[in-house]
């Protein structure tokens, strides 16, 4: 599923904004909300969730888009590429646009969430499915679960 080993870069559609991540990711997802279908302009958002203190930016500065909540996702002032999310009440994490990454071919949905907004047609190789987010009382078991896929 992923490939935890070193260090991954990210980059912006345009190259202005340029990341990294270290290690295996805590979780993959793909979101299907109606916000996520909107800010992508598509289907789904595919991310994968890390620890902050494994994400650093390496060049340029990313700005706040969306709806500039609580919720901040991070877009390149260039391009408008959505990059990465910090969520609300979680700054431990950010959320990065897996397709924003070197390879994100390796990066496949563990699991999708608000699938009571997916399109019809849409489909993911998710191992498992929410109507909305998971239950808190489940992150832990899914990314112990995803942790051993991982290995």
């Amino acid at each position: 599923m992923a490939d935890g080993s070193g260090i991954h870069e990210g980059q912006c559609r345009c190259g202005q904004v340029k990341f990294s991540v270290s290690g295996t990711p805590v979780v993959t997802m793909a979101c299907h909300c109606k916000g996520c279908q909107r800010m992508t302009a598509s289907a789904f958002s595919l991310s994968a969730l890390y620890p902050s203190d494994r994400f650093e930016i390496l060049q340029g500065e990313p700005v706040i888009g969306g709806l500039h909540g609580p919720t901040r996702h991070f877009f390149c002032p260039h391009c408008m590429s959505w990059l990465f999310t910090r969520p609300e009440g979680m700054d431990e994490f950010v959320n990065v646009r897996s397709t924003m990454l070197e390879n994100p071919g390796r990066l496949a949905p563990f699991i999708e969430t608000y699938t009571s907004e997916k399109l019809p047609w849409a489909t993911t190789p998710a191992v498992h499915s929410f109507e909305k987010l998971p239950p808190v009382d489940r992150y832990p078991e899914l990314a112990a679960e995803f942790a051993q896929r991982t290995l």
